[in-house]
């Protein structure tokens, strides 16, 4: 095939085209008239509550909503953020300067490295760890060092183990709790650790928080901006396509450190002029509900954890319970990678995963599935799994 010559080589280094392949699997596996189950694409399969569609609907109408709405966001949007944020994890936000709008987490997560860092810089990010990380850095031409999360220190990275030569070259360092794909999770004492390491290297903390409410048996994920003095050294990102269930909408929020917010706002000024007003005021909204009355969204991925990892087990694949998250991290049966399962699986059973590999070379062995069926879809999963474990033989 002719070489693309409008290809830049950048696109090469921006992760894994796995998701692509996957859904040509799930292309191929329906032609051959399979009903695919899909448990790959972590997107939220129910809508926003009535009351939040309803404000948007009546937004959209609006004439007035139509202008440019700017990068920063509107100040009833990051108003309504402030009051979340000190209502969800007692920390107190300035709505003009430690709040910044975004097109979802991804849009914060991919340009921040381009407002904070140079080409030749580097950067901590987790392995395995979700893709739009490494993409970022791949586009801002700064290196990725891996930070290995291991099982057996509860995938928590050994910030103590990282070699004193790599400290010294680091910009910032990304975290991700509770985690995609590993569902992992950290409490505040892990975070206090985090913070002051990155006051006394001098890095830049960025925390990935998109799961915070979306956490089960009475776990409630904390912020790092609870821990004192983190605001000089952290921020941390927050998103409404999961737990509110707007992923269409691209609506999130960024707050902590005001230098490295305004450095992102300064890039998006450049780039984009903010999220639809509709959109935002839907978003608030959405959290003004949050704060008046407890949300469904927890309990109902809980129940479908519960039906799925159940299921599974029965099955005989014995697969941990997450704590949170809307994934389920699966270890392989001896024998498959992660890619040739997940395949294989697709194939004979038609429900689809993504292979571990897709998240960094430590996702090798596990294959992420996502909690974004009915649970009578889940319990048919979980049967057709079985039945496939119980006659498939490995293929590497």
């Amino acid at each position: 095939m002719e070489e693309n010559k409008w290809r830049s080589r950048r696109l090469d280094r921006l992760g894994s085209a796995i998701f692509a392949e996957v859904a040509g699997w799930k292309e191929e596996a329906r032609r051959a008239g399979t009903d695919v189950i899909a448990l790959d694409i972590g997107s939220p399969d129910q809508p926003p509550a009535e009351e939040v569609r309803n404000v948007l609907a009546e937004a959209v109408r609006r004439p007035d909503v139509y202008a440019y709405p700017g990068t920063e966001g509107s100040e009833n949007f990051r108003t309504t953020v402030a009051r979340w944020f000190e209502h969800r994890f007692g920390v107190e936000l300035d709505p003009a300067r430690g709040v910044l709008s975004l097109m979802g987490t991804q849009d914060g997560l991919g340009h921040l490295p381009l407002a904070v860092s140079d080409p030749g810089d580097a950067a901590l990010l987790p392995d395995p760890g979700y893709p739009i990380y490494g993409a970022g850095l791949a586009v801002a031409g700064v290196e990725a060092v891996p930070l290995p999360l291991m099982k057996e220190n509860g995938y928590l990275p050994d910030l103590d183990a990282i070699p004193e030569a790599v400290w010294a070259r680091i910009k910032f360092m990304i975290l991700n709790y509770p985690s995609n794909p590993l569902s992992a999770v950290a409490d505040l004492a892990f975070f206090e650790r985090a913070v002051a390491e990155a006051r006394r290297r001098g890095v830049l903390l960025v925390h990935d928080n998109a799961y915070s409410e979306m956490a089960f048996d009475g776990y409630r994920p904390p912020s790092v901006l609870e821990v004192p003095g983190a605001f000089e050294v952290a921020v941390e990102f927050h998103s409404l396509s999961k737990s509110f269930h707007m992923a269409g909408t691209r609506l999130g929020f960024a707050v902590g450190n005001q230098r490295a917010l305004e450095s992102l706002r300064a890039l998006k000024n450049n780039i984009d002029f903010g999220v639809f007003q509709a959109v935002q005021e839907a978003g608030a909204a959405a959290l003004d509900m949050d704060m008046r009355e407890p949300r469904p969204v927890a309990a109902l991925y809980e129940r479908r954890r519960n039906v799925l990892v159940d299921g599974l087990r029965r099955a005989g694949w014995d697969v941990p319970s997450p704590r949170a998250t809307m994934f389920v991290w699966a270890p392989v049966p001896a024998g498959w990678s992660s890619r040739s399962f997940a395949r294989e699986m697709l194939a004979r059973s038609g429900v689809a995963s993504i292979p571990g590999d897709a998240f960094g070379a430590r996702g090798e062995g596990y294959v992420r599935l996502a909690l974004v069926e009915p649970e009578e879809r889940l319990r048919e999963a979980a049967e057709r799994i079985g039945g496939f474990l119980r006659s498939a033989e490995p293929v590497k």
